[in-house]
């Protein structure tokens, strides 16, 4: 890795954790709707989905997505 690849790398895995971050904090929030939780509750839900994501995962099986 050259180290003009190195910035777009991290810039491409950044992107790549905030997109699993919503993925996660949406579906947890439906999810939590689904089982009657109020707006609070359904927050809650999706904050705690965001703090159990595996980023050791992530790092370990990055999407290589050159843009």
């Amino acid at each position: 890795m050259t180290s003009q690849n190195q910035p777009k790398k991290l810039q491409n895995l950044t992107e790549q954790v905030r997109k699993i971050c919503i993925e996660t904090a949406l579906e947890a929030y439906e999810d939590a709707g689904m089982r009657g939780l109020c707006h609070e509750g359904r927050w809650e839900c999706a904050i705690g989905a965001i703090r159990q994501i595996d980023l050791n995962a992530i790092l370990k099986h990055p999407i290589n997505d050159e843009k």
